[in-house]
């Protein structure tokens, strides 16, 4: 038996270009748990985060740090 769930998406799910570079942050829970924070590329390369954060805002936050820190070069495939 399948069970089937929507995901929400967060409406801070957005593009975002550093460097002439753009990824896609997608930003979604389903219908347990906390929020998901996903990465895509121009290549369409996907990079997903292991952890779950407590509010999209956090997860927002994470992936800004994160260019800030590593650069957007760290997020693209």
């Amino acid at each position: 038996m399948t069970e089937e769930f929507e995901l929400e998406m967060s409406p801070l799910s957005q593009p975002i270009t550093v460097d002439g570079k753009t990824i896609q942050v997608d930003i979604y829970r389903g219908d347990k748990g906390g929020w998901m924070l996903e990465v895509i590329d121009e290549s369409n390369s996907s990079l997903v985060w292991d952890d779950e954060f407590d509010t999209d805002s956090a997860a927002l936050e994470e992936v800004k740090r994160t260019i800030e820190v590593d650069g957007i070069d760290s997020l693209i495939g």
